[in-house]
């Protein structure tokens, strides 16, 4: 495959100001000599006017060509790329003449592909590409970011080290089997794989905060009818997104926006007021809501707050939801006429509205006075959402996040194989037993880089890539 020279859109589809169009590979500046007409003197990241011409050598395109000799390139490999004008016609015409010069069309995903094939990064600075490329939030792009500059790989290549002496002195004792491993070395062993089981923890800690970081928070709005849910989701987004009417029922179905509080990214759902109804649309979207409660991480429960007491409803959650709930007490504007005592167990009277934005209610459940038509008491309910979503560890990005799921499993299978190593020297049992856990232990760390068995995720992972990247 490598013996191929691909070309691609670089660029997005549509029309711009410029685009790139990129070739690579052993053959990049033959080909591109067929198709464009180079200077006599081409040295290398020096960027030259051209023309892109026809199979007759009528020119139909100018723009700016760049070499990048191998292997100081992106790919490793000799790279070629014509920055020209973004129309959509004349972009991809430069492409059909470089494919009829003797390219190949890029699959998706091969340009790091080859580049990660080359040396020129490992697995996880691979797959930071295309994080860094979906971030959504300021906290996903550092993140992204930190991972592209080999953090998470730093990480499994000193576990790696860490974890070789180890096999190194267990294999000494299967050469030499009439030697017992000594109780004094035996402890050492062990301090040494309680150090590494420990990095690979922490790093599964962080395989939470990193779906997050990814993906975002799924944060259900919810609550009875009419009482302002589409109002807040559209003070949060700060656009109308949601249509708001004081007719009650109005919103049938789920309405998902993604936005970032305080860099953190969140996947805003508004739901259908949750009532008995005869309605079957509207029973539906109750359905809808009902799925969604279920799968959120956050849920901001929205209450009437200047309506009376017996005529409060509240959502009934599952202990696991209810520790992840914020109470917003919307319309505040009006006052405050419900005594939270009869409805959440704390006390809050208008003139404690100020403390309860300052923390949690003695309810042990996240309390926010808000009003949706003045804008008071965003700020706390942003707040408190950072509370919640970082409170299973530091949302940062200033270390290495075990960012997708293909990580965590790596990591976890290592971890297993150390404890399983550690329970099988404690036992006393063969050294082959506790040779093979660590080997094991070793495998599932180059899984993480890609150093070994390579082949069997390459595939998934870098076709995932957009076409030219």
């Amino acid at each position: 495959m490598l013996q191929d020279t691909i070309a691609a859109i670089s660029t997005a589809l549509g029309e711009a100001a410029i685009s790139v169009v990129r070739v690579s590979g052993p053959q990049a500046l033959t080909i591109a000599a067929k198709a464009i007409k180079l200077p006599t003197q081409l040295p290398p990241r020096v960027a030259h006017l051209v023309h892109a011409v026809d199979a007759d050598g009528n020119s139909f395109d100018h723009g700016l060509l760049l070499h990048f000799k191998g292997p100081a390139s992106y790919t490793g490999e000799d790279v070629i790329e014509f920055h020209g004008h973004g129309g959509v016609l004349v972009t991809q015409r430069v492409l059909e003449r470089l494919l009829a010069c003797g390219a190949r069309a890029a699959e998706p995903g091969e340009f790091t592909q080859r580049a990660f094939l080359n040396g020129k990064m490992d697995l996880t600075q691979a797959e930071a590409v295309m994080d860094l490329i979906h971030a959504q939030s300021t906290l996903a792009l550092r993140a992204a970011n930190e991972q592209l500059g080999g953090a998470i790989g730093r990480e499994a290549t000193a576990m790696q080290q860490e974890i070789i002496p180890v096999l190194a002195h267990i294999e000494a004792f299967i050469d030499f089997p009439e030697e017992d491993i000594s109780p004094e070395t035996g402890a050492d062993l062990m301090r040494r794989i309680d150090a590494v089981l420990e990095r690979a923890q922490k790093l599964i800690a962080t395989s939470e905060q990193g779906r997050i970081l990814r993906h975002g928070a799924r944060t259900v709005i919810s609550g009875a009818p009419n009482v302002g849910k589409s109002s807040l989701l559209n003070l949060l987004l700060g656009f109308e997104r949601a249509i708001v009417s004081p007719t009650a029922g109005t919103t049938r179905d789920t309405i998902e926006e993604i936005i970032q509080v305080h860099g953190i990214p969140l996947r805003l759902v508004d739901t259908a007021g949750l009532r008995e109804s005869t309605d079957d649309i509207e029973r539906v979207g109750i359905q809808r809501t009902e799925r969604e409660l279920d799968r959120a991480d956050l849920v901001i429960e929205v209450v009437d707050a200047s309506q009376p007491a017996t005529t409060v409803q509240r959502l009934a959650l599952p202990d696991s939801i209810a520790k992840r709930r914020i109470l917003v007490l919307n319309k505040a504007d009006l006052g405050i006429h419900v005594d939270w005592s009869t409805v959440t167990g704390a006390f809050l009277p208008p003139a404690s509205q100020q403390r309860a934005m300052n923390g949690p209610s003695t309810s042990g459940i996240n309390t926010i006075p808000l009003s949706c038509v003045t804008g008071d008491g965003i700020e706390a309910l942003r707040d408190a959402i950072r509370e919640i979503i970082a409170h299973a560890g530091p949302l940062a990005a200033d270390h290495p996040v075990a960012i997708n799921a293909r990580h965590k499993a790596a990591f976890e299978r290592s971890a297993e194989s150390l404890r399983a190593a550690k329970a099988a020297l404690e036992r006393g049992e063969a050294p082959e037993f506790i040779a093979l856990e660590i080997r094991e232990a070793l495998h599932s760390l180059g899984d993480v880089i890609g150093q070994v068995d390579v082949e069997r995720i390459l595939d998934v992972i870098f076709s995932t890539f957009c076409i030219g990247k």
